[in-house]
């Protein structure tokens, strides 16, 4: 382990805090940048529910083609009436799904932050987390 590792280190100008930033101001900024990384897994997990869902429907198409292709005709009917191509909520396929969280809610939150961001510590970010680093602290 080289000393580096042990010794803990200060925070570049990037992630320090400005002067005269109070200890409640930079708790505040991390809950709201907490806050945002954890939009940023929701969104990923938007685009898993997308992918998995087209790639499932993929799959019903062949299902539907293996029920005909056993002389299973009426079911095969039934699944592609019912389920091949569904609109997953009222109106709207997963991708639309994903570009209404990214249109609405994702990019008003990032906006939001960033404005406060830049209005409280302009041009720096991660400061509770870059002081958590420089006292040696993990969670």
């Amino acid at each position: 382990m080289s000393d580096d590792a042990q010794q803990p280190q200060q925070p570049d100008r990037r992630h320090t805090r400005p002067d005269g930033m109070d200890d409640k101001t930079v708790e505040a900024l991390g809950l709201l940048s907490e806050a945002l990384e954890m939009t940023e897994r929701a969104r990923g997990r938007l685009y898993d529910f997308h992918q998995l869902t087209g790639g499932a429907d993929r799959v019903v198409g062949l299902a539907v083609q293996a029920l005909r292709d056993a002389g299973r005709g009426e079911w095969a009917d039934l699944v592609a009436r019912e389920v091949q191509g569904r609109d997953v909520l009222p109106g709207m396929w997963t991708y639309q799904v994903v570009e209404t969280y990214n249109d609405g809610y994702h990019r008003a939150f990032v906006e939001a932050e960033r404005q406060v961001r830049e209005a409280l510590a302009p041009g720096r970010d991660h400061i509770a987390e870059a002081e958590m680093r420089a006292r040696g602290e993990t969670r």
